[in-house]
């Protein structure tokens, strides 16, 4: 009972702190934009850098503009978590207006430490555990010139592809207030997609920068492991995991801002903020005029198929490169659904105790989470009996596979897992080899965004991100198209196990219409540069063939 009072106290707290901020801003933050801060939205990052740079325009009044977007944002989405803007107009007064990000606003998933605010990452228990330092991300950013000015919501333990938590609320779709934005970063994807800002950081560690772009039609390009700064971040859900590569990433409202804020973050020699930062400088590539690249489409893992919006929009890019020229093949890779197995597994090895200890009594947790704590903390005994049963009555070899395994781990059954992701990985690395494949081009996850609650359905189709986590492979996702209802209805479909049956649970394209549909960009580990440069031939050879992805555009 007293956990529970405590807890109800830091929510309306926290709730009260966000919308005093916003009340006792400057009042040209809550009048409508003017022609000039139009102006200023309408630019790419390059030229409001340029300019900032030039003197043509002054870093308060970038951040005037973004703050009345942001907020607006935040009145149709409730998307943002942290009001720094009275902070960030000292920053912006002193940033260094000859820095690569000069005078550029840039939004930060919650998690991510900035001195003098809250990381509560939705728990009710961290409310008002102010961060001490800066991370090493934020050093960063500051030093290049750019403003951090608000912070995005997120779901509470982070592992969901929703963004709810009962501290600061449910994030919607800013294309449908019915459905999530994604998760981990989806108030940031939340905020991009309406143009609140052009350029975020978010996590990944199972498609938490990918799925939201996916779902909220924005960009990204997850980083593999010790590519991007991570130091000093001390409020997460599960510290200390390395069996799957969680990874901060750029998101971006546009490919050339992301590729702009990729570019800026690397000139300045991250690794010198971050001694796990591994020090490669960004490699300069071109393939624009390249006709020999070699393709592989991944169009079905073998767990989920994809829903026929998002294999639509495969197919729309598949055509597209074929038509350029380029070699596109369809790919039988290392088991898909073995890469599930392993991933989930490292994942909850603690049995998701690490992520659900600071819930207090009474508080809410996603509802995929708690189905998949239900499935993890159950008896082993009575695991095995419900996959035998499974297996043998049912005849759902896949899942009776996936369940029987779901449990706490061993100190030895870790490192044996550990291990067999390794193997794993060879079988890979020599499956490209073999192949030659310069990108593997698959959907982000089987279907659009998920209705509010659907995870409780749709919470183990994952498994089209979470691969590349546990490859380490770099992977980008950009918007290709929207629902329609008339082309993606779904006629007689039959499941083939109960992990795709849960997922078309929720899968309707009438609903969906207009939701935006994505297309993930694989490469190698440590591939972000040529990552982003397949992504740029998919877009320039959509935008030629008139299918160009309209950004959603709100005065």
């Amino acid at each position: 009972m007293f956990s529970y009072l405590a807890h109800r106290r830091s929510c309306r707290a926290k709730q009260q702190e966000r919308n005093e901020r916003i009340e006792q801003l400057s009042p040209v933050y809550h009048s409508a934009l003017s022609e000039a801060d139009k102006s200023i939205l309408a630019k790419p990052v390059s030229e409001i850098v340029a300019n900032v740079q030039s003197g043509e325009l002054s870093p308060s009044d970038v951040l005037t503009a973004y703050s009345k977007k942001a907020l607006k944002a935040h009145a149709e989405t409730n998307c943002l978590v942290e009001i720094m803007i009275p902070s960030a107009e000292e920053w912006a007064k002193t940033c260094d207006t000859k820095g690569p990000l000069a005078g550029m606003p840039v939004s930060l998933k919650d998690e991510i430490s900035i001195a003098g605010f809250d990381a509560c990452i939705g728990y009710s228990a961290w409310v008002g555990r102010t961060v001490k330092a800066d991370s090493a991300l934020v050093k960063l950013l500051r030093d290049a010139g750019a403003v951090p000015f608000v912070k995005t919501n997120v779901p509470v333990t982070m592992l969901s592809f929703e963004s709810a938590n009962e501290v600061l609320g449910t994030t919607t779709n800013p294309h449908s207030k019915d459905y999530a934005p994604g998760g981990s970063s989806g108030g940031e994807a939340a905020l991009l997609a309406y143009g609140g800002s052009r350029i975020g950081v978010g996590g990944d560690g199972a498609g938490s920068v990918r799925v939201p772009s996916h779902y909220s039609g924005t960009y990204t390009v997850k980083a593999s492991s010790r590519r991007f700064l991570k130091a000093g971040n001390t409020h997460t859900s599960i510290p200390g995991v390395e069996g799957i590569g969680v990874v901060f990433s750029p998101m971006a409202r546009t490919l050339e801002d992301l590729e702009t804020f990729w570019r800026a973050v690397m000139s300045m020699r991250p690794w010198q903020y971050d001694d796990s930062v591994l020090p490669i400088p960004w490699r300069e590539m071109d393939l624009s005029a390249t006709k020999s690249l070699r393709w592989g489409v991944l169009w079905d893992d073998g767990v989920v198929a994809p829903s026929p919006a998002c294999r639509r929009a495969l197919q729309e890019v598949v055509d597209v490169l074929k038509a350029d020229g380029h070699e596109v093949i369809p790919i039988d890779p290392p088991s898909p659904y073995e890469g599930l197995r392993l991933a989930s597994q490292l994942m909850y090895a603690d049995g998701a105790k690490m992520c659900t200890k600071p819930i207090r009594f009474g508080e809410f947790n996603d509802p995929g989470v708690r189905e998949a704590l239900a499935m993890f903390r159950a008896p082993r005994l009575v695991k095995k009996f419900y996959a035998w049963y499974l297996g043998h009555i049912r005849g759902d070899e896949m899942y009776a596979g996936l369940i029987k395994d779901w449990s706490e781990k061993t100190i030895p059954e870790y490192l044996m897992l550990v291990s067999q992701r390794e193997a794993y990985r060879e079988q890979w690395h020599q499956y490209l080899q073999d192949q030659a494949l310069d990108f593997v081009i698959t959907v982000p996850n089987a279907h659009p965004a998920v209705p509010h609650g659907g995870m409780k359905d749709g919470w183990k189709s994952c498994g089209y991100t979470f691969l590349w986590n546990l490859l380490d492979y770099s992977a980008g996702v950009l918007p290709v198209t929207h629902v329609d209802e008339t082309k993606d209805a779904l006629s007689a479909f039959k499941p083939r196990n109960a992990v795709e049956r849960g997922a078309y649970k929720i899968y309707n394209a009438e609903k969906m219409h207009g939701l935006p549909v994505g297309v993930q960009i694989v490469g190698r580990r440590l591939e972000e540069e040529k990552v982003l440069e397949g992504m740029k031939i998919i877009q320039r050879l959509l935008r030629q063939e008139g299918k160009a992805y309209a950004l959603l555009d709100f005065d």
